[in-house]
């Protein structure tokens, strides 16, 4: 092979690492997203969970009987 092929191929692998390094930048970006989503999913679920017991809860003292 020639040099100008090694040279060639040396820059086409530095280019190449360059973009697997911003990849796995956007995946580890992307991943920390994923886990405050998830966190806030389950502040949420909770929330909501907390809220419908309190709801039957309250309902439960306040309904009327069904006669009325």
């Amino acid at each position: 092979m020639s040099e100008d092929r090694f040279i060639e191929l040396e820059i086409k692998q530095a280019y190449q690492e360059d973009l697997i390094q911003a990849l796995n930048q956007v995946v580890a970006d992307q991943q920390k997203q994923i886990g405050k989503l998830e966190e806030t999913c389950k502040l949420l679920h909770d929330k909501i969970k907390s809220l419908a017991l309190d709801d039957r809860q309250a309902g439960a003292v306040d309904e009327r009987p069904p006669h009325y």
